[in-house]
């Protein structure tokens, strides 16, 4: 398989963001009764933040009409945040040059709203990078269903099947892999080991363990 194009997400892949997102969300929960352990956080990463206070609304019945004010909280808290401490990880800047070269596309295709998008980009030095940004914020669905990834894919001009997604989170993997994408998963490191990845074509530590090689395994 000839493939065309690089789909990366962003918060925990590209930015060392998840951290600051569960700051700002359990700082919102816990405005409303809601204390969440760490375990419960991850196992809702990925997810758009309308439909993670959602769940942890319906979980915790706390009334569905808080959750617009739950929502823009989480944001603006998270934006605040990442834009002030939010750094590279590893190898961010190193897979993306990576791809940027024939004869690959790339994109950004992310859960995270475009507001919070610009300021990555932005704080990174990396916009020049994409050919495409999308976000499952306005869409019909987010992660795991695959449509924001269809969406990159198809405003970059190629076949699902000609994208490597490069993803963090469980919910990411499996939007990859009902697109037909190959899917490079890069999870924490405390999760490195878990079972639960085991749809992923690659499982790597850091994106700086992605070479020549690894782009030949998964071909």
């Amino acid at each position: 398989m000839q493939y065309k194009a690089a789909i990366f997400d962003m918060d925990g892949l590209l930015i060392d963001s998840e951290p600051l997102w569960q700051e700002a969300g359990i700082e919102t929960l816990a405005g409303f009764g809601i204390s969440l352990t760490l375990e419960q956080y991850h196992t809702s990463t990925g997810l758009r933040t309308e439909e993670w206070v959602a769940h942890w609304f319906r979980i915790y019945k706390v009334s569905p009409e808080h959750a617009p004010e739950a929502v823009e909280t989480i944001i603006r808290k998270a934006i605040e945040k990442i834009g002030r401490d939010g750094v590279a990880l590893p190898g961010a800047a190193d897979i993306l040059d990576f791809f940027n070269q024939p004869p690959f596309k790339t994109g950004l295709a992310t859960s995270s709203p475009m507001s919070l998008v610009d300021v990555v980009v932005d704080k990174l030095k990396i916009r020049d990078r994409f050919q495409v940004f999308t976000s499952a914020e306005c869409l019909p669905y987010g992660k795991p269903h695959p449509q924001v990834f269809l969406e990159c894919a198809a405003a970059l001009e190629v076949l699902p099947e000609e994208c490597i997604i490069f993803e963090d989170s469980f919910n990411g993997m499996i939007a990859a892999k009902a697109a037909k994408m190959k899917c490079v998963l890069v999870p924490a490191k405390e999760q490195l080991t878990h079972p639960r990845w085991s749809a992923a074509d690659l499982v790597l530590a850091s994106l700086l363990d992605f070479s020549e090689e690894s782009l030949n395994a998964i071909r």
